[in-house]
């Protein structure tokens, strides 16, 4: 799968280099929404693993496209572009299962392509610019690890901040709940969080943080603390009060609704990205999140007195309310909609709704279940009516105990 960079469609020839705050990936079931963020993250996890994860001589776990056996021994490809500093910058790698076949990076200053790195196989090119101790690095590189990997654990200034950028990017998918690191700070964005769930109407009030008792500390002491080193500092809890008819009461996390839970949690990522201007990528952003609310926190990242720092928010959504209108304000620009199709071998593509040209006063909501942009399921009527309506036997189905 290759990742290419997301432009502005209407930026204009010769501007400088930029690009989107907010990409909505949207499409049907099993239309391949989920592996464009895959690809990404296994494309981070390669970047930020392999010189700990792939052993001398074991090949590399990847997961070619199955559909089509021949390419099943075809290399895969992956790129990013990215903007650090002021400065584009365009990173990928081609691999297989047994070696990376190929790996690059270069740089834009003053829009002219710098070559920092350019390996084939064992075979490394340098720029002019490069320094000298990237080619001592090299002399280490395995066949089987990102060579921006192990340059970056070897502290090479020119590659390290863009495997930073990788490091960075916070995940909030079906396979990757990545929260930043915890204790200490991970409190830093307390009253920001209370004011979110104040503002998203969850009943809550306000949030405190306690000590855990003496009896608990003892008990998680006990069990996990073998006696060397320090023993473990004590943990303080979160708790949200709620309004009550006697006063205020307060509840554990675990007490909470599961939508007020998935938003404390993605609300903690999101201001952490905005924050550090990093990437925050999310599967099904409306899984128990009003649209209301994920209007809200796609505005975070668009409106730019907010998001000062350049964060990125990228998502997948079955909700084509955020196509249109919410309260009166478009949620999603015209350049922030993305589609993702298979087609007839089963490849997952993905395209941009400006690729259709749509007038700037036209339902997106209602043109796109009309079925006007594809990426809508193909629901064979007659089968679908044909399987709710069949019936099992007597004696198919064993009987519950």
């Amino acid at each position: 799968m290759l990742l290419t960079p997301v432009y502005a469609a209407d930026h204009p020839e010769g501007a400088p280099w930029e690009a989107l705050p907010v990409v909505g990936i949207f499409g049907a079931n099993a239309s391949g929404k989920s592996n464009v963020l895959d690809a990404l993250q296994y494309m981070a996890h390669m970047v930020r693993w392999s010189f700990r994860e792939n052993e001398p001589g074991a090949g590399i776990v990847r997961h070619p496209f199955a559909l089509d056996e021949a390419m099943l021994a075809e290399p895969s490809s992956f790129v990013v572009d990215v903007q650090l500093d002021g400065v584009r910058h365009t990173y990928g790698f081609s691999l297989d299962d047994e070696r990376i076949v190929e790996e690059w990076m270069y740089s834009y200053p003053k829009k002219k392509q710098r070559t920092i790195f350019h390996r084939h196989g064992d075979d490394f090119e340098y720029g002019e610019h490069s320094p000298k101790s990237l080619r001592e690095v090299a002399k280490l590189a395995e066949p089987n690890v990102l060579f921006l990997s192990l340059a970056a654990r070897s502290r090479q200034e020119d590659l390290q901040h863009i495997y930073e950028w990788f490091r960075h990017i916070a995940w909030r998918t079906s396979s990757k709940d990545y929260m930043f690191p915890s204790l200490p700070g991970v409190f830093d964005d307390f009253n920001r969080l209370t004011d979110l769930l104040r503002a998203a109407d969850t009943g809550i009030v306000g949030t405190e943080m306690i000590d855990e008792s003496d009896a608990e500390y003892a008990a998680r002491v006990n069990r996990t603390w073998t006696g060397e080193g320090k023993a473990p500092p004590r943990r303080k809890r979160l708790r949200f009060r709620h309004q009550g008819v006697d006063g205020n009461a307060t509840f554990a996390m675990s007490d909470q609704s599961t939508g007020t839970q998935y938003l404390y949690r993605l609300g903690r990522l999101a201001f952490r990205s905005l924050d550090l201007g990093s990437l925050l990528v999310v599967d099904e952003l409306d899984s128990s999140l009003h649209p209301f609310l994920a209007a809200k926190l796609i505005n975070l990242f668009r409106d730019p007195r907010i998001n000062t720092r350049g964060a990125q928010l990228i998502f997948t959504s079955h909700d084509v309310s955020l196509l249109g209108r919410i309260q009166g304000e478009q949620v999603l620009l015209r350049d922030h909609i993305w589609f993702t199709e298979k087609n007839e071998c089963g490849a997952t593509e993905l395209f941009a709704i400006s690729d259709f040209k749509p007038r700037g006063e036209e339902n997106r909501e209602r043109r796109y279940l009309a079925g006007r942009y594809g990426a809508v399921p193909q629901i064979d009527d007659e089968l679908f009516a044909t399987a709710l309506a069949a019936r099992e036997e007597p004696g198919d189905v064993p009987a519950e105990s």
